[in-house]
């Protein structure tokens, strides 16, 4: 399945956080398991990602927070839960 433009972003800003040097963005399905799927990514893995997600987009993602398995289901599920939560950059003036 293509990639939308945000989930390649989403992809690229993984594959950078992450150093998946064997792996490019386009190649991350957007359906396929983020944890435990064809990446192997792991908790810390997660960890990493939720990091990248609070500098990037500006907001936290909480290791408590009882949706986190179907956030992290795959990269259109992480990508869609950022689009409803990212916060708009502050425009310099």
């Amino acid at each position: 399945m293509e990639q939308t433009a945000a989930q390649q972003e989403l992809a690229a800003y993984i594959v950078e956080a992450l150093n998946l040097e064997d792996i490019s963005p386009g190649q991350i399905d957007p359906q396929a398991p983020l944890l435990g799927g064809p990446l192997g990514l792991d908790s810390i893995d997660a960890l990493e990602i939720a990091l990248m997600v609070s500098r990037r987009y500006g907001f936290q993602l909480r290791s408590d927070d009882p949706q986190n398995r179907q956030i992290f289901a795959s990269l259109g599920d992480l990508s869609e839960y950022i689009e409803q939560h990212r916060q708009t950059p502050a425009r310099a003036g």
